[in-house]
């Protein structure tokens, strides 16, 4: 640990890896530096079920200094907690999919309960000058539960998703609780402007908050800070990645298949917030608007299969490949398939290739936090020959990248228009576009974004200005 700096206490779901750049996701990439740097502890669910669940003994293992903390679920926990509140209600719901959203008691339950335990076996762990910084809507109770434990030093929280307005937010059962419990935290960060100032909304609208300067808000006797945070990439790291074997591996493959069509591409798990079925559409679409991309073009969605045990992604991945189908059956030819679908994970380096090989990358999520693909394919491209960005204008990402083309994913016109658009844009404007991106990107790095948040939690004034009015 450096000289001065207090120990971080990183709390999520999944935990690590650490060392694992090509399977590292952003967390693990963002938080692994201040961790290392910090001598920090890392605390999450081992990804394993037992019988005795949550009171099992916790299992430790130090990598580079940092002490990886986890413990295990039951199946009841597991179901309650997890796939039930966290992924059938506040998934969709904080995704505005008020449509989707599942309530009942019982999970609700589940998930008080294991914040509540998560809690208990962190806090003996704790010393009093710690920084805790707790991530994702997987542990909303999760600061007052530690309050509740004793711990009195810093605690921080990102939400990594979007926070819905609180005409959405208050169809939750438990919502007012919620907010309430988030009050417990120091700071609390969000992706975008839109996100704080739908949780600020929620505080002032339901719970008589009084917004304060410096972007507090008090609500009772406890003022909160309430910050944009976008998260980023390791870009230099990514880079690196675009112009490794494996990369190139991946790049030559996809350019050999591709030939001389032109090759468009999408990355995103398979999941209902990412406009997949939109995206279909509005490449369909192109096929019929301009002719001359038959046999010329071809798209690759690459679709990693996500939560398979819940009935609205089993359906999401039916519809999917019914629709791949049926636009391969209009449109194919003897020597061309126009789409391709892979539900297959990659490594981050393969990615980069797949990246790098492509003209035109499809980011189109009907609401996403940030959408680090985005960034990863910025990254990813040939200086000499850059592809083009098309984005959503319901991605985080849109805020920091204006130089993508933006579209309204739920157009399948302005989809078709767009991607038009990028398939035969020239080359001075390509690179043009891709260096403003490129230099934004480099610009807010999963380390910057990591730093500043450490810096403003160990910053946050929770006092009340002189001429404030007391509760």
């Amino acid at each position: 640990m450096a000289d001065g700096q207090r120990r971080l206490v990183a709390v999520s779901n999944r935990v690590g890896p650490l060392n694992d750049e090509g399977k590292a996701g952003g967390l693990a990439v963002g938080l692994s530096d201040a961790l290392k740097r910090r001598g920090g502890l890392w605390f999450g669910w081992s990804g394993d079920t037992s019988e005795q669940g949550t009171f099992s003994e916790a299992q430790t293992e130090v990598q580079d200094s940092v002490s990886m903390t986890t413990i295990d679920m039951n199946q009841e926990e597991l179901e309650g907690f997890y796939f039930g509140y966290a992924n059938r209600s506040l998934w969709p719901l904080l995704h505005y999919r008020l449509d989707l959203a599942q309530f009942d008691r019982q999970s609700e339950r589940v998930y008080r309960s294991v914040n509540q335990r998560f809690a208990a076996r962190l806090a003996p762990l704790l010393d009093d000058d710690d920084i805790v910084w707790v991530h994702d809507y997987h542990f909303f109770f999760l600061g007052s539960e530690l309050r509740q434990c004793g711990f009195e030093g810093r605690i921080g929280f990102f939400l990594h998703i979007p926070f819905c307005p609180p005409e959405i937010f208050t169809a939750l059962p438990a919502s007012h609780d919620i907010v309430r419990a988030m009050l417990a935290y120091d700071l609390v960060g969000f992706q975008t402007d839109t996100d704080r100032r739908n949780f600020l909304a929620f505080c002032i609208r339901e719970l008589g908050g009084q917004k304060l300067s410096d972007n507090r808000i008090r609500v009772g006797d406890r003022v909160v800070t309430a910050r944009v945070f976008p998260i980023g990439i390791d870009a230099p790291g990514y880079e690196r990645f675009a112009v490794s074997p494996e990369a190139g591996e991946h790049e030559e493959m996809l350019r050999d298949i591709a030939g001389e069509r032109l090759q468009i591409v999408g990355v995103d798990r398979m999941d209902y917030s990412k406009g997949l079925v939109e995206r279909f559409r509005g490449f369909e679409r192109l096929l019929e608007d301009y002719p001359e991309n038959r046999g010329n073009v071809q798209f690759l969605q690459v679709a990693p299969l996500s939560r398979s045990e819940l009935g609205a992604y089993v359906e999401l991945r039916r519809e999917l490949e019914e629709l791949a189908g049926h636009i391969n059956g209009r449109f194919a030819t003897l020597d061309w398939t126009p789409i391709q679908i892979m539900t297959r994970g990659f490594t981050r380096r393969a990615l980069a290739g797949i990246y790098r090989a492509a003209r035109v990358c499809l980011v189109t999520p009907l609401r996403d936090g940030m959408n680090l693909v985005a960034k990863e394919f910025v990254a990813a491209q040939d200086p000499d020959d850059p592809g083009v960005l098309v984005l959503s204008r319901f991605a985080g990402a849109r805020a920091e990248l204006p130089d993508a083309l933006i579209v309204n994913p739920y157009s399948t016109d302005d989809v078709a228009s767009a991607l038009q658009r990028a398939l035969t844009m020239p080359f001075d404007e390509r690179k043009r576009r891709w260096e403003g991106m490129r230099e934004a990107v480099f610009a807010g790095t999963s380390e910057i974004w990591c730093d500043t948040f450490i810096e403003a939690l160990e910053n946050a004034d929770a006092s009340l200005p002189e001429d404030a009015p007391q509760p």
